[in-house]
């Protein structure tokens, strides 16, 4: 009977995807392109709703809303859709850390013992740098708990800070600090502690004063699910053929920054701005972001301060995808075009990097494919 449902939802949410609020400055041929592109996504990976993004020398060619932010009220999606971050936030953490950088709280290649003396003797070679380019050899926590002695990770139990830095500390080292790469949610917790340690002032506080208010991203803020919040979406899993509601998360690891954040559009857009002029940080800290991980091997691995850092014709290609608890969003900033395409979907796991290649094509099919270089973090 679900399935009988399903389809007929999905027929209402193409028939819905038209009614959305739209600002564009594409052609119509072109954004004709886009829906048909769109709307034969929801259909085939049975999405609820998707936000797209495309602007260009940091003004809108097109945000449109496609289905529905709420299955269960009909409510369509709008550029103005507020979409949980997931590890996109992971870009804002690195801003937030670098903004302490340039105050003079932290330095790059200090221990985080130096900041954190009780974690473990063996922590001592692993640096703020390793923890921002994923090199620091920590295991990923949700990855990790479960075994080596450790209990899982229960994302229904209220952990505060210490309880989760205090786990962490049992998390073994899998490499050698800045021998290899491997992708640590713990890692960006760990840095979230680590602003509040040096500035005292929570992670997400700093952000809406220091970087949301400057650039004008009105709506973004960091996820509550008990304030009442204008244009927030449900967030979706899709079992054994079902759409069922996100899995719920306790409010302190709702909170940790390592990708918890509300975006919309229209924050994206302000965000792109601000990623063009090199706003709130100096020409060498993005200088510094934008640095791939460079290994003690030699080699350098194509990851900076929570960016992926690639090249399409021939010039820089900046990107990052995010997936949690209902939520996959994918950023992708083609430096050669002055073009950014942003994607942000309220199904776990749609992958809508392969969403971006394909709108990327359409634009200009010279620009690089994440297709091309297996599935992005």
């Amino acid at each position: 009977m679900w399935i009988n449902g399903w389809r007929m939802l999905t027929v209402s949410i193409v028939s819905f995807a038209m009614l959305g609020c739209v600002e564009t400055g594409v052609s119509s041929d072109l954004e004709k392109r886009v829906d048909g592109l769109v709307t034969a996504e929801l259909q085939a990976k049975h999405i609820p709703g998707i936000a797209v993004g495309i602007f260009k020398k940091g003004e809108i060619l097109l945000t449109k809303g496609y289905g529905y932010a709420n299955i269960e009220h009909r409510v369509p999606v709008i550029p103005e859709t507020i979409f949980q971050s997931a590890s996109i936030g992971k870009q804002f953490t690195a801003l937030a850390v670098m903004l302490m950088v340039e105050e003079g709280k932290l330095s790059l290649d200090n221990s985080i013992r130096q900041y954190f003396p009780d974690a473990p003797m063996s922590w001592q070679p692993v640096s703020i740098r390793h923890l921002l380019n994923h090199s620091s050899g920590i295991a990923d926590y949700f990855e990790a708990m479960g075994s080596h002695g450790i209990e899982t990770f229960d994302l229904r139990h209220d952990y505060d800070p210490d309880e989760l830095r205090r786990i962490f500390y049992r998390l073994p080292l899998i490499f050698e600090a800045g021998s290899d790469f491997s992708y640590s949610n713990t890692g960006y917790v760990l840095l979230g502690f680590l602003v509040k340690k040096v500035s005292g002032i929570y992670y997400g506080d700093l952000l809406q004063e220091r970087v949301f208010k400057p650039l004008g991203m009105s709506t973004a803020r960091v996820i509550s699910e008990e304030d009442i919040i204008a244009n927030r979406a449900a967030g979706y899993q899709l079992l054994n053929g079902e759409i069922k509601n996100q899995e719920w998360y306790a409010p302190n690891v709702n909170t940790t920054a390592d990708g918890s954040l509300y975006l919309s559009l229209l924050d994206y857009l302000a965000w792109d701005r601000g990623l063009r002029e090199e706003s709130i940080l100096s020409e060498a800290s993005w200088k510094q972001t934008y640095m791939p991980a460079k290994l003690s091997t030699g080699q350098e691995y194509p990851y900076g301060f929570g960016w992926n850092i690639d090249q399409s014709k021939a010039q820089p290609w900046h990107h990052h995808s995010g997936s949690s608890q209902g939520f996959s969003l994918y950023i992708s900033r083609y430096l050669a075009d002055d073009i950014t395409i942003v994607a942000l979907t309220n199904l776990n796991g749609s992958k809508p990097w392969q969403l971006v290649d394909g709108l990327a094509e359409i634009i200009d099919p010279q620009l690089a494919k994440i297709a091309a270089l297996g599935d992005d973090k």
